[in-house]
């Protein structure tokens, strides 16, 4: 009886094309990964702030606790429903201002004030530079965004558009709102859509493998920013076949593969 003897070269060699390619998918999946090496530059480590762009929704009020009817007389207040007699407070609720095409708003008592392109600070700021005049002491101003959003698309588990309360969220925060990437999502080209103050849309590519995020400009989202995960060649391919009809290809493949690999090393 002739017994074939398998070359404990081909054998290795099989198990080292087989280590390889499980090491390169997985490299694909984690994030940050050479965080051990990364170290944030002060400039970088700065939280970006969002900044008010045309067509944004804003509360403005001015308080002041010597004064409190000309602070009012500042303050826009929204029309009351009489029809609702059973109201729950008496405390009268702002009315949000619509910054506008070019960028304004219209305060009363104050006129147009422009404040497209500023922060929050540089805002309440501004505002106050505006109104203190009717005061003995210097008011308070608070300016806050109404309907500051994010959308995240593409490979995620839940995709959907979030609102931000406090204003401020990075990428990965985002992408935990929409419960991480599946595993289609490519890590390493996440695209962030963004448009500007003067309605120029920009695309932007962040790679989540790597730490160097961490320092880019692209890392904290500003308002109305679109987050799209890219699908891998895998889901690209079984599109058209459905996914189960694709793994079920995929796998027989790797199957005839290693047959046919082991069948030559034997042979």
């Amino acid at each position: 009886m002739k017994t074939t003897k398998i070359k404990p070269f081909a054998i290795l060699t099989l198990l080292v094309v087989m280590a390889l390619a499980s090491c390169t998918s997985y490299k694909k999946v984690p994030y940050l990964q050479n965080s051990k090496d990364f170290k944030s530059s002060e400039q970088a480590s700065a939280v970006q702030e969002p900044v008010i762009q045309p067509h944004d929704l804003l509360t403005i009020s001015v308080v002041s606790s010597q004064n409190q009817q000309a602070a009012m007389s500042y303050n826009l207040i929204a029309p009351v429903d009489n029809s609702y007699t059973k109201s729950l407070t008496t405390q009268p609720a702002l009315q949000n201002y619509v910054v506008d095409a070019n960028g304004c708003v219209i305060i009363p008592n104050v006129g147009k004030v422009s404040l497209a392109g500023l922060t929050i600070p540089q805002a309440e700021a501004l505002v106050l530079e505006k109104v203190k005049g009717a005061f003995n002491e210097l008011p308070t101003v608070v300016v806050r965004f109404v309907d500051y959003k994010i959308s995240v698309l593409g490979e995620v588990n839940a995709p959907g558009t979030f609102t931000i309360k406090n204003g401020k969220v990075n990428v990965l925060q985002a992408l935990a709102l929409a419960r991480d990437l599946t595993i289609y999502g490519m890590r390493d080209n996440v695209k962030i859509i963004r448009e500007g103050a003067d309605g120029v849309k920009n695309v932007y590519e962040v790679n989540l493998n790597d730490a160097s995020l961490l320092d880019s400009p692209y890392y904290y989202l500003q308002q109305n920013d679109v987050v799209y995960v890219t699908p891998n060649k895998s889901k690209a391919k079984g599109s058209d076949v459905g996914s189960t009809t694709s793994l079920w290809f995929s796998g027989t493949s790797i199957v005839i593969s290693l047959v046919s690999l082991l069948y030559n090393i034997i042979n």
